[in-house]
């Protein structure tokens, strides 16, 4: 039997798709000199990321794709194209931006990019206007992403003062990507105006920054890898209507002190949190074996798309654990990370006072070297359900990071576990067999990134487009 679809069984899974995900414009800026040093980069980047969205099975993590360019005159490469099962159109439109001239006119007119961003939400409208009503498309605002090598902070400022009589109510973020150059190698010097590449006080700048009319300026690195993760920002869920998860600490926990609250609450502390997935599932993939029950996604975590009323599933802390007494074998399916919400319907103060509260149980968790134990609780309906028989609670563990989050990953409960007994061998293998082994082995080990095996599977799926 499926405990998935048991009654009562508490297992997180609820029908949704990634709601309101906001159709993508991509605005790029080929202006000679500049252009040659960030192509093949760029086009690499896009391409790879344009095959992997295409070829994912289940919701719509990116509806509509549109792509401009911009250099002696602005230029729709592709309208609005709906992203799924249309590999071959998307890939066109990289093969012609690719061919786009490298040499020619470096002036860039005054008003292209204000221009491009007027374009694109005034075609949003238009397509709205005329598609079907049983479209996959439900968001009412667009994403647009200016990408270029010259000073952001100078493109920011041009499109505060070009924009700001213009009526942009369907536009829900403006972000300029800077994509940073080794200039010398490019063997120009920069120029004093809208035109000039970037500048070295730029360097100063975070990673990303609000300025004047909630315009995001960002840098990035031009290397096709750097450009790609930039891409695939766009597949994480973007509805922020309201917060997935309410997790519970109750004022002491089995098997540990009780400081981890504070002190003289009587009632639980409830963190509302995010989820953000770390990995997309194989099972996404096509041609991709099923070889068991489906892994846990953020699926099973979000809200279903119809009907607003439904609250955040719970997590109820139920015990601290010391991290070395965690075996890898009880954890299963793939990870997720839990950070403070950015729901939009919270006001600021409670918003912080959340935040305050999730770094607090960070740090302490970090502090104490203790992953977290929590229990999924079920609602109040489902609870209201006949069941034939036991309800099997699902598990899941938190474990705190240098970040500001937590890496949330499957406990398989106890009766689930099969018995496995394996003899601990405490003396050496022969020399012989040893020798042959150390000689086979690789010369040094590989660091992978935090939370799990990325840049592998990074690689996996790069070779999913070759194959």
């Amino acid at each position: 039997m499926n405990v998935r679809n048991r009654p009562g069984s508490g297992q997180l899974c609820c029908p949704s798709n990634f709601y309101r995900q906001p159709p993508r414009i991509l605005i790029v800026d080929t202006s000679p000199p500049w252009w040659s040093h960030i192509c093949s980069s760029l086009c690499e980047a896009l391409d790879n990321f344009l095959t992997m969205a295409c070829s994912l099975e289940g919701p719509y993590r990116l509806p509509l794709f549109s792509l401009y360019t911009v250099n002696s005159h602005l230029e729709c490469l592709l309208p609005f194209v709906q992203v799924k099962g249309n590999l071959v159109r998307l890939r066109s439109c990289v093969e012609e931006l690719r061919s786009v001239p490298w040499e020619g006119c470096t002036q860039l007119l005054g008003g292209l990019f204000k221009q491009a961003v007027r374009d694109s939400v005034l075609q949003f409208k238009q397509y709205m206007h005329h598609i079907s009503v049983g479209s996959q498309i439900n968001s009412s605002s667009i994403e647009v992403t200016i990408l270029t090598c010259r000073s952001g902070q100078a493109v920011v400022k041009h499109l505060e003062d070009g924009l700001k009589d213009t009526d942009l109510g369907n536009l829900q973020r403006l972000q300029v990507i800077q994509i940073n150059l080794d200039w010398s190698l490019v063997g120009e010097e920069p120029k004093q105006s809208l035109g000039r590449p970037c500048s070295p006080g730029l360097g100063d700048l975070q990673d990303s920054q609000m300025l004047g009319m909630e315009i995001d300026l960002q840098q990035v690195e031009n290397d096709s890898v750097t450009l790609e993760n930039m891409f695939k920002v766009w597949l994480h869920e973007q509805s922020g209507y309201r917060e997935h998860i309410h997790l519970l600490l109750p004022p002491s926990l089995q098997g540990c002190s009780s400081d981890l609250m504070s002190s003289g609450r009587t009632k639980p502390v409830c963190l509302k949190c995010d989820l953000q997935e770390r990995l997309l599932s194989p099972t996404l993939l096509p041609g991709s074996i099923d070889l068991g029950a489906k892994t846990e996604t953020i699926l099973d975590f979000l809200l279903p798309s119809k009907g607003q009323s439904a609250h955040p599933h719970k997590l109820v802390a139920v015990r601290a654990l010391k991290s070395e007494g965690v075996c890898e074998s009880v954890l299963y399916g793939l990870p997720l990370i839990m950070k403070p919400t950015s729901c939009w319907q919270l006001d600021w103060e409670e918003m912080e006072t959340n935040l305050q509260h999730f770094h607090a149980l960070c740090h302490v968790l970090r502090g104490r070297d203790w992953f977290l134990l929590v229990r999924y609780e079920p609602s109040l309906s489902a609870r209201a359900v006949p069941s034939s028989g036991p309800a099997l609670f699902s598990y899941h563990l938190l474990q705190p990071s240098p970040s500001l989050s937590l890496l949330l990953k499957p406990v398989a409960a106890r009766e689930l576990l099969l018995p496995c007994h394996m003899p601990i061998v405490s003396e050496d293998p022969p020399e012989g067999p040893l020798a042959r082994i150390q000689v086979c082995s690789p010369c040094s080990p590989v660091t992978l990134p935090t939370f799990g095996l990325g840049s592998l599977y990074y690689t996996l799926l790069l070779s999913t487009k070759k194959l």
